[in-house]
């Protein structure tokens, strides 16, 4: 098992993490097999994704439409509780297959963090399988 750690920088982003993943399996004995994410964290999200340019900001433009505007009761700080929701609705786990230490993905496919309360130093649990 090891530990990916991802700084960001901002409320929120999309932070392409392909190559971080990819360099991982590329230093480690396993030619092939699954690799699992899951990101240490209730207030950011993993997922794939398409990132043509500006794409990013489109998530991030859809994410702030999805939640509801209500009086949340979340005890620490209710204008809080809209980042744990989104990380919830996203998820935060992957599990991926490799191939020749290489991520398999589709063409457009991307690997990504999504960060919903930056900007913070986040922390992924990446396991070999």
């Amino acid at each position: 098992m090891s530990i990916l750690t991802i700084k960001t920088r901002k409320k929120r982003e999309i932070i392409d993490i392909t190559e971080d993943i990819n360099s991982l399996l590329n230093n480690q004995e396993k030619e092939s097999g699954l690799v699992y994410l899951f990101a240490l964290h209730t207030t950011c999200a993993l997922t794939t994704a398409d990132l043509d340019p500006e794409t990013d900001l489109d998530y991030l433009d859809a994410f702030k439409e999805i939640v509801p505007k209500l009086k949340y009761r979340h005890p620490h700080n209710p204008e809080h509780f809209p980042d744990h929701f989104l990380s919830s609705l996203v998820g935060t786990s992957l599990l991926l297959p490799f191939e020749n230490k290489s991520l398999v993905l589709g063409t457009w496919q991307r690997v990504i963090l999504i960060e919903f309360d930056g900007p913070r130093e986040r922390k992924i649990v990446v396991k070999i399988i």
